[in-house]
This record gives structure tokens, C-alpha cells and sequence, in this order.
């Protein structure tokens, strides 16, 4: 890891909530070894605690059993921490979609519940998570999740201590719930793939780039900032193709489904209207936020020539993936190491 990023959190207290899943074991490989003083993973799942507390071993770890819905359990685990990683989110679609109540609960109440908290007890900094479907959104948990960025960005405002930012991710190659763990799945099953629309596309992002993505945030965010990491995309019909060439699958062991409720052609992670103002860092942009956006004059009497000309970004008109390149990015990923010996890790 970058030696900047190393002195940033050495003899800090880190705490990350729903930090069982992917990404808190992701950050957690990437910090244990480092002067870091502790780590602090909070979540609703014992399982998954007992299971990484018997993977890492290690007593910087500390495990705090808690809901973001409940104050009080907030408030045990973060007492003297320094920075947080707001990770924690009901992230099904069709969970949100059946029980949209609950994803408000968690996805928005939940949030604002750890920035009160965070604010009160003066963290330095907290980072939240979020996702491209907050971006016109079409389902319950991108709409609670573009609320939790109106929720991050209104207590960034009210707080003239703790910091607090946000990073949106388009796909996460390999994550939990994702789509090409469900291909390993039924390859190792011997069963069909089932795709939906081959002319859907989706940015490709490693795990790794994810860490990378909020740990740049973390080192350059001012209060309301919004960071989004430049990927590649590719569509389903690339992606099941490299599939097929890797595991040699023939196309009578193919399915097409169709469009499933709750999905979009393709993921927008900068709107028409963020693209407006957004800064190009490089690899990122960054979408500062700015206090004058939010008069009431811009929303009733004043107009704006930037906005009517600006596009959005999206998985249509990044760069896109050939056949070649998606194969070599699928070659990289343990799961699909497994599979080609023989085996597959039920943890996905």
C-alpha cells in the first residue's frame, strides 16, 4: 500500500460497520499489517464474525455485534475512533424492492444514526459507501441509498469537525450477490448460465480498486465531497463470452432470461447534472459539493448554460472492454482460479 496512506492510519482506531462483507475483509487484508492500532468491525452477523475472527487472528481486530439502527450500539463501538468506514447497507434489490421499509431503516436512518454519532463523539473522518443505482434511481434500494447521500451531505454541513464524504461504485467484480459469482456457481453445478440481457453493460472494478477508491477519498475528501473512480465496462454478452472461452461452455448451455425487475440497460455513476461541476482528478473524479447549488434561487429563478449541455457517465460510454481484455480481468480473480481447479468457495 501507498507509504502515504500507511502514516495516515498509523496509531488510528478505524471502525467499519457491515464489515464482515466483502469490502471490510478487502480493507482489513490491506491495513492488518500496518501500524494501525486497531480495527474495529461492527455488524449484525456473529457467523460472519466468528468466521473472520478465525481467519485473521489477530488482536488488532475487535468485534462489536450492533445495528446501525440502533444509537446505543453505535455509540459502544465507537468511542475514541478516529476514522470510519460506512460500509454497512441492505444491498439486495429484491430484498429492498419486498421490504422498502427496512431498507429506509437501515439505508437512511441507519446512516444519519452513525453521522450523529460520529459528530458527537468528534471522529476525524467517516467515508461512506454507495452505489451507482443511487444515480436515477428506478428501485427501492437505489432510492435509499441517493438518500444516503443527501443524509451524508446534509450532516457534512452541520459538522465542523468530522468530515464526512462519499464514494459511489459501479460494479464490483467477484463481490457477494454478484453476477459472476452466480456463473461459477452454476458452472461448478453443471448447470445453464442464465443471462439476462446480453446488450446490458456494467463497469468492471476489482475488489482491490474498491479499497483503493475510498482510501482516496479518505486522503483528499473535504466535507460533502463525492468520489467516483473512472472503470472500464463491458457487456453481459462479453463477459458470459469470456466465461465460455475459459470453462470451454458450449451455447446450448446458455439461457437467456430477460431484463429482471429493478435492472437498468446500463449503470450511470456520474449524473448529467454532477458532471457539471465534477473535477477530473486523473484515475477519479471528484464531485465537490458545493453550499451555493443549494440556494433556493437555483431551484426556482436562476438557470444554468453548463447544465443543459452536459452527459452523464456511464457503462455505455466509457471505454469498453474487447473479449480478450474482459478474459484476462476474469483470470485475475481467485474465484475463477478455484474453478478452473476443480472448485468453488461457497463464501461468495
Amino acid at each position: 500500500m501507498n507509504k502515504n496512506l500507511t502514516d495516515i492510519f498509523k496509531g488510528k482506531i478505524i471502525l467499519i460497520t457491515g464489515g464482515t462483507g466483502s469490502f471490510g475483509n478487502a480493507v482489513v487484508k490491506r491495513l492488518i499489517n500496518t501500524e494501525i492500532k486497531e480495527i474495529r468491525i461492527f455488524s449484525r452477523d456473529e457467523k460472519k464474525q466468528d468466521d473472520m475472527r478465525k481467519n485473521f487472528k489477530q488482536k488488532k481486530i475487535t468485534y462489536y455485534i450492533g445495528d446501525i439502527r440502533d444509537k446505543d450500539s453505535i455509540n459502544s463501538a465507537i468511542r475514541n475512533v478516529d476514522y470510519i468506514f460506512h460500509a454497512a447497507a441492505l444491498k439486495q434489490v429484491p430484498s429492498c424492492e419486498f421490504h422498502p421499509i427496512e431498507a429506509v431503516k437501515t439505508n437512511i436512518i441507519g446512516t444519519h444514526n452513525l453521522l450523529t454519532c460520529a459528530v458527537s463523539n468528534k471522529v476525524e473522518k467517516v467515508i461512506c459507501l454507495s452505489t451507482d443505482k443511487a444515480v436515477y434511481p428506478i428501485n427501492s434500494m437505489g432510492m435509499t441509498k441517493a438518500l444516503m447521500e443527501k443524509v451524508s451531505i446534509s450532516n457534512s454541513i452541520l459538522s465542523n469537525e468530522t468530515i464526512i464524504a462519499t464514494t459511489r461504485f459501479g460494479n464490483v467484480m467477484a463481490s457477494r450477490g454478484s453476477v459472476i459469482p452466480l456463473f461459477c456457481k452454476q458452472i461448478y453445478e453443471k448447470m445453464p448460465l442464465t443471462i439476462t440481457n446480453p446488450k446490458m453493460t456494467r463497469f468492471m472494478m476489482y475488489l482491490d480498486e474498491a479499497v483503493d477508491l475510498v482510501f482516496y477519498a479518505f486522503k483528499n475528501a473535504c466535507p460533502g465531497d463525492l468520489f467516483v473512480q473512472k472503470s472500464p465496462a463491458s457487456s453481459i454478452e462479453i463477459l458470459y463470452k469470456a466465461m465460455m472461452e475459459i470453462f470451454n461452455i458450449k451455447e446450448s448451455q446458455i439461457d437467456i432470461i430477460g431484463t429482471r425487475n429493478g435492472e437498468k440497460l446500463f449503470e450511470v455513476l456520474i449524473s448529467r447534472e454532477e458532471m457539471s461541476y465534477a473535477l477530473d482528478n486523473g484515475k477519479y473524479f471528484k464531485i465537490p459539493f458545493n453550499i451555493a447549488n443549494k440556494e433556493y434561487k437555483n431551484y426556482e429563478e436562476v438557470g444554468s448554460k453548463i447544465l443543459s449541455g452536459e452527459e452523464e457517465y456511464t457503462s455505455n460510454n466509457t471505454y469498453q472492454l474487447s473479449l480478450h481484455e474482459m478474459r484476462n480481468l476474469l483470470l485475475d480473480l481467485p474465484i475463477i482460479k478455484l474453478l478452473i481447479n476443480g472448485k468453488y468457495d461457497i463464501s461468495y
